[in-house]
């Protein structure tokens, strides 16, 4: 390791599994420490998980980065986005908090869209259509499921908004997070009150929403963080994640993960009424188009063990077409979805169907992706940008090469990982140097990594999958 030329400072990611610190010199970028500690979710109809644990498992990561921790000057924290965490008047969780694949809200949100008056109008007051994500959609379905609860809720509060709050005694939030919330208007820039009211949600139990570049308060003592290090407002996974690549507008990125992700940082705010296209707030001043998918990684390897494969066992040929939504979908907007396979013939493979199944996942993300970058010419990102491939399953060789199949674009591979704690180290570092955060991520050279040319797309694929999604579409519905 060599020797630290500049301030310390932390980065943190809480996502669905676990957490994890990483403690970055902000000269260099180089990470001097880390540690992670997971979590559980809890088993059961929706997906929970308790928000005391994510903090132990911060103080664990943090107590294995050592004495690094104590030497750092600003932390900041990436959290998984949408999760709905309530709080007492002790500060004390009230129930475990439903995270943002919890779907059990979408008889919520499909009320929520129509009661303000359509697609149309959420898009252009929210920037987006509140999938069962949203956390505005879970909020609803404990005022309806579990009003007790509601009434001793004290403080509403988001996965990253917790541990920031944790490590300030303070409530604050940033307009990335707020923005996937379903409360939070990007047509305003504020906390929507007709919408609070509708939902029976008072404005006093939400936290203040920091401006770009503002601090969220220092460190408390009794930390493995040295007490009056500055905390940075912190973000949203996704929104961190755009700030670890130093995205300029028009970088299309793809996230293959247990979920998997397309956006982009734009100039203009997004209002898709379709609800393909999140129309989130980035954690800067600027916008980010963003589209999920519920099915990724998980649910091709899932398809893989069914086969008894290795994942790379994939082969190509044949007609078969799968569409694995083996979890609902929330792209297409399909919560109550299960997987189809069809165009099973007596030759077709345990390889054909398990690149099959590739194929599917890729094909709704490319789609997605169409709508992300609708009207955004990439001319800050380079023109033609190669389209940069993150998450676990970036490692792998048949997503990548479905990726650069299907999508007929040049494909660049970061080698850092840990994006999101990388992100919220830049932001921490932005904060502590005054400087643009996204700037200081380039400076680290955090998107550079092997590139890979364009090849013809592969047409016949991208239109069997469509095809065949279009004449499931009903029953994939009703379902």
């Amino acid at each position: 390791m060599s020797a630290p030329e500049g301030p310390f400072v932390i980065g943190v990611d809480s996502s669905t599994q676990s957490t994890k610190a990483l403690v970055v010199d902000t000269a260099t970028g180089e990470v001097v420490a880390r540690g992670q500690a997971p979590h559980t979710v809890t088993p059961g109809p929706g997906h929970e998980s308790d928000p005391e644990e994510w903090w132990q498992a911060l103080g664990t990561a943090l107590e294995q980065c050592g004495r690094a921790a104590q030497q750092a000057s600003a932390v900041s924290v990436g959290g998984q986005q949408h999760g709905l965490v309530t709080l007492d008047a002790g500060g004390r969780p009230v129930r475990p908090a439903m995270l943002w694949n919890d779907v059990r809200s979408a008889p919520q949100s499909d009320r929520l869209i129509e009661q303000l008056g359509g697609p149309d109008a959420w898009a252009d007051r929210f920037g987006s259509v509140p999938a069962p994500a949203f956390t505005v959609t879970k909020w609803a379905w404990l005022c309806e499921n579990e009003p007790e609860s509601a009434a001793a809720t004290a403080a509403v509060r988001l996965p990253h908004d917790y541990l920031t709050g944790r490590l300030t005694g303070d409530g604050t939030t940033d307009r990335g997070d707020a923005s996937g919330t379903g409360w939070w208007a990007s047509s305003t820039g504020a906390y929507d009150e007709a919408m609070l009211e509708l939902i029976g949600l008072s404005p006093q139990l939400l936290p203040r929403v920091t401006t770009p570049g503002e601090a969220a308060g220092t460190v408390r003592s009794g930390l493995p963080v040295p007490a009056g290090a500055l905390v940075a407002a912190g973000t949203g996974d996704n929104m961190a994640a755009a700030l670890g690549l130093g995205l300029r507008p028009g970088q299309p990125v793809l996230s293959l993960g247990t979920s998997g992700t397309v956006y982009a940082v734009s100039s203009r705010r997004p209002t898709d009424p379709t609800g393909t296209v999140a129309g989130f707030a980035d954690a800067r001043g600027d916008w980010l188009p963003l589209a999920c998918t519920l099915n990724c990684t998980l649910a091709v390897d899932r398809v893989a063990a069914l086969l008894s494969l290795d994942r790379e066992a994939v082969e190509t040929g044949g007609e078969v077409a799968l569409l694995p939504f083996l979890d609902g979908e929330r792209t297409p907007n399909l919560p109550y979805a299960s997987g189809l396979l069809s165009g099973l013939r007596h030759d077709t493979t345990a390889g054909q169907i398990l690149q099959a199944s590739y194929d599917g996942a890729v094909f709704a993300l490319l789609r997605a992706l169409d709508k992300v970058l609708d009207g955004e010419n990439g001319e800050e990102a380079g023109g033609n940008a190669p389209l940069l491939l993150i998450g676990g399953g970036a490692k792998g060789t048949a997503w990548r090469e479905t990726v650069r199949r299907l999508s007929g674009r040049p494909v660049q591979v970061p080698r850092a990982e840990e994006l999101v704690a990388l992100g919220a180290a830049a932001q921490a570092a932005g904060l502590l140097l005054e400087e643009d955060p996204a700037a200081v991520a380039r400076r680290w050279g955090t998107a550079n990594g092997p590139a890979y040319e364009a090849i013809p797309r592969d047409e016949a694929t991208l239109t069997r999958v469509a095809d065949t999604l279009a004449g499931a579409d009903t029953l994939l519905r009703q379902r």
